[in-house]
This record gives C-alpha cells, structure tokens and sequence, in this order.
C-alpha cells in the first residue's frame, strides 16, 4: 500500500505558511512504514525541533483504478476517516529552500497517523464535511471539506493519472489553516462531524 498526499489544498493553510497557491494538486508520497501503529504514541524525532501537526481527510481504495474518469470515482472508495501528517516543518523548510524532495521531512517513521475508518454512507454530503483537531482539550485545528481546493473525487481522478491506486491506498486530502507544533506529553484528538476518530499522544 501507499500513502498519497496532498499538500496545499486549503487555501487559509497556502496563505498561513506564505506558500503560493498552485494551479493543480500538490502531490507526495508518504511510505508504508510512515504509518504509526494503533495505539502507539508518537516520539518526536531526534533530527527535527519543529514537528507540526496536519489533521486531513483519508479516504481508503477499495479497488485499483488508473485513468479514473471523476465522474466515477465516487465507486473507487466506501470508507473515510482523519488522519495526521506530521510533517518536520524546520527540516521541509531547508529542503524547499535548496529545491530537494521533501520525503525526509514527510515521509519518516511514525508521521501518518490514521484514525478509524467508518462508512462514507453515514454523511449526506462528503463535500460539506466538519472536522476539527483538539490539542491538549483546545480546539487548534477546524475545517470543511467544502473548503477544498479540490474535491475528493477530483483529487482520486487526478492521482490517478499518474500513480495506479490500488485496494487498500489512501489518500490525505490536505489540511486547512492552524497547523501548529507539538510538544512532549501533548494528546492530539481528531473529530469528525462530532465522532472521535483518532487520538495520539507526544512522547
């Protein structure tokens, strides 16, 4: 499986981090062995002082697809959930800085948090999707999907050109504005449409 991701799709987030604005997705790549065991917490690297969280919107393939027309990517997924991009902000910023590949900074050990998957069948509208990160019981991360960019079904048309999803994917769809670092013994909660679907805490 692979972990495709999605930078820069919330508009507040590209102006927070003075980033400019793209006219397509912003894709990368995070790897399997990203992903944080359940139950497990997070130990800040040794090589970063500046972890921040990125709460976004997963959705999980459920069959492979290559040149998916949008109109059909809706049959390509039947599960959601939230998730986390810790990302090393301080080392991303000095590898932007020279023009490198952000893996380093995106793809290390433990930086994907994946929250509980549930039923895309349980929303009315997956285009108007409220979610929020709590640090600590204060609310520091708030979006809607409807803010987006790009729409889930655009996003999976768009991958798809290029990378062949195959079952069991997922795609994080971005994150909006209030990314913020972490710090030891901070407990990371992400809500969805007020269902608790992942919790994680800093070691």
């Amino acid at each position: 499986m692979k972990l495709v991701c999605v930078g820069r799709n919330y508009a507040a987030h590209i102006a927070e981090l003075a980033n400019e604005q793209p006219s397509e997705p912003v894709i990368f790549i995070k790897p399997d062995s990203a992903i944080l065991p359940n139950e497990q917490p997070f130990f800040i690297p040794d090589f970063t002082n500046e972890v921040h969280y990125e709460l976004e919107v997963l959705v999980k393939i459920r069959k492979v697809g290559k040149h998916i027309q949008q109109k059909f990517a809706h049959k390509y997924y039947d599960e959601i959930s939230l998730g986390i991009d810790f990302t090393a902000r301080d080392l991303q910023a000095a590898l932007k800085e020279k023009g490198l590949p952000w893996e380093k900074a995106k793809g290390f050990d433990g930086s994907a948090v994946i929250g509980k998957w549930v039923p895309k069948s349980r929303y009315r509208d997956l285009g108007k999707l409220s979610f929020s990160l709590y640090r600590n019981g204060d609310e520091v991360q708030h979006g809607n999907t409807e803010l987006m960019l790009w729409k889930i079904d655009e996003l999976i048309a768009y991958v798809s050109r290029y990378f062949t999803l195959k079952k069991g994917d997922v795609l994080f769809t971005g994150t909006p504005a209030g990314v913020g670092k972490i710090a030891a013994n901070d407990y990371l909660s992400g809500i969805l449409e007020g269902e608790e679907l992942l919790t994680v805490r800093i070691k």
